[in-house]
């Protein structure tokens, strides 16, 4: 149990981690697949209210 605390504890002050310019990218490339995903949706959704709104009128 010793060593697993000192291998923990070594990798813990050992690791640097992602910077916060990192973090920037990550957070740029999913606002960009949200957004992505969100615009197709919106189109597809108002595309089928539209073609309910239409069979209604008719």
């Amino acid at each position: 149990m010793k060593r697993f605390k000192k291998a923990v504890l070594n990798f813990v002050q050992e690791e640097d981690g992602p910077t916060s310019v990192e973090y920037a990218i990550m957070l740029a490339l999913i606002l960009i697949v949200c957004l992505t995903a969100v615009g197709t949706l919106g189109t597809d959704a108002v595309t089928k209210f539209c073609n309910v709104a239409d069979a209604l009128v008719n």
